[in-house]
């Protein structure tokens, strides 16, 4: 079954579907969506990290949706623009489950080119990170929260003392005064945690925690990372990666660090003037700036 629509059809739906306002979900801010020889590129921003992101989308060989997977693959559509509203959907699913931090990056043309054929997974196998609690309804300690929770410095929440946060992490073992200060100072940019991925949950296994180094919050520095011994490194390479993400889509445009550590070098640190390392989240930018202090 071969589609009732031409190329250009399909083209002007989905630029009609993805180029508007409130398009697909918040976050995502549209560029473009371009025609090439083998298909559509979709080219986009995210919440607010620095990079301008692109994903490949084939035209369609057939009237059927471009959901896969479940009970919707390869249901019919009849039209063009009901072909791009469910690749709208399917665009907010993917986005929501982590398209931009488990795809493959390409860099192409001034923008990234994502790609999540056999990309790895985020997280080692055997093993999952989160954002540690910052309440007892889960509030997670992502940037926009905290702004929330805690609106000026040396403020606390009087459900979230700063001495029970994280206080599971302690049990383990783990020290969890850094992360406890930066709350009080309200400077927290996020606290991941890494634990055995079963039913329980645990044991945890690893942390890692970054704060805002300046008022503007375009950098971020790494103030902790730790796994318990024994735990494969690939766990502590995780962290530092999502560390890096849930910082760039806050609006970081560096990382610093203070944290010696050799294998920071292969997740893209480097020495940094002034001492310590960085890495730039912008990633079609060098990863050492003299002119900005890195």
């Amino acid at each position: 079954m071969t589609t009732e629509w031409s190329r250009q059809e399909v083209l002007e739906a989905v630029r009609t579907r993805l180029l508007r306002a409130g398009a697909v979900r918040n976050g995502y801010s549209a560029v473009d969506v371009r025609a090439e020889s083998d298909g559509m590129l979709v080219i986009f921003h995210w919440r607010r990290d620095p990079n301008t992101y692109a994903i490949k989308v084939e035209f369609p060989m057939a009237s059927k949706s471009p959901w896969t997977g479940g009970s919707y693959t390869g249901l019919p559509v009849t039209s063009a623009d009901e072909w791009a509203t469910d690749f709208a959907s399917r665009l907010a699913l993917e986005l929501d489950t982590g398209l931009v931090r488990r795809s493959r990056r390409m860099i192409r043309d001034g923008y990234v080119l994502l790609d999540t054929h056999d990309a790895p997974d985020i997280w080692p196998a055997g093993f999952f990170i989160s954002s540690v609690p910052l309440d007892d309804v889960g509030l997670s300690a992502s940037p926009d929260d905290l702004e929330r929770a805690y609106s000026m410095p040396g403020s606390l929440s009087a459900s979230v003392p700063a001495a029970e946060v994280g206080v599971w992490l302690a049990r383990a073992g783990m020290d969890v005064t850094i992360p406890r200060q930066l709350i009080v100072e309200a400077k927290l940019a996020c606290w991941l945690q890494a634990y055995v991925n079963n039913a329980r949950g645990k044991p945890f296994v690893g942390q890692a925690a970054a704060s805002w180094e300046d008022k503007r919050r375009t950098i971020a520095r790494l103030d902790l990372v730790h796994i318990q011994p024994g735990v494969p490194s690939e766990v502590r390479d995780a962290l530092v990666r999502l560390v890096v993400y849930e910082v760039a889509e806050a609006g970081a445009l560096r990382v610093v660090t203070a944290v010696d550590d050799p294998e920071l070098h292969g997740l893209g640190f480097r020495p940094a003037n002034g001492g310590g390392l960085a890495l730039h989240t912008r990633s079609t930018e060098p990863l050492s700036d003299p002119a900005a202090g890195t």
